[in-house]
């Protein structure tokens, strides 16, 4: 594949959102917890005190995290938030999956993951501070179910 070198730079990412809208591109300084987990259970076999096993659980999934400078009030992501943090639950949660790619130096993606059923938990504005230089940054934090590497 045209500039898929190895090890890929995790600096240059995208986002999609999939909404009833179609897909929305939405620019982030920093996407992390793109993790799955899977546990164990220990069972002992009756009569067999030298045998303990070690059985898995179904796998648990981390939280999305999505970082970016505070944007303007008619950004999707904003409206979407808003209407499920500052709304009466009156209507229902409306979860969207995602993609999250990796690019190449030629806007190509070479790797990708769909995250499904995708809804935000918490929405957090860092603080502000008179004797800093920084962007000011929200945080999104995203509850989904599963995830799955597609390239």
């Amino acid at each position: 594949m045209l500039g898929d070198s190895y090890p890929p730079s995790a600096f240059y990412f995208k986002v999609l959102f999939n909404t009833t809208k179609g897909l929305v591109d939405t620019s982030f300084q920093e996407v992390s917890g793109i993790k799955a987990t899977i546990e164990t259970e220990t069972y002992t076999e009756l009569g067999e005190n030298g045998s303990v096993y070690q059985l898995p659980k179904a796998p648990s999934y981390s939280n999305l995290i999505l970082k970016r400078g505070i944007a303007s009030i008619t950004s999707p992501l904003v409206r979407w938030c808003s209407s499920i943090f500052e709304g009466d639950f009156s209507s229902p949660l409306e979860p969207t999956d995602m993609m999250v790619y990796l690019m190449n130096e030629y806007k190509v993606p070479i790797r990708s993951w769909n995250i499904k059923q995708a809804f935000p938990v918490s929405w957090d504005v860092d603080a502000f501070n008179a004797s800093d230089n920084k962007v000011a940054i929200e945080t999104f934090e995203l509850r989904y179910t599963s995830f799955s590497r597609m390239t």
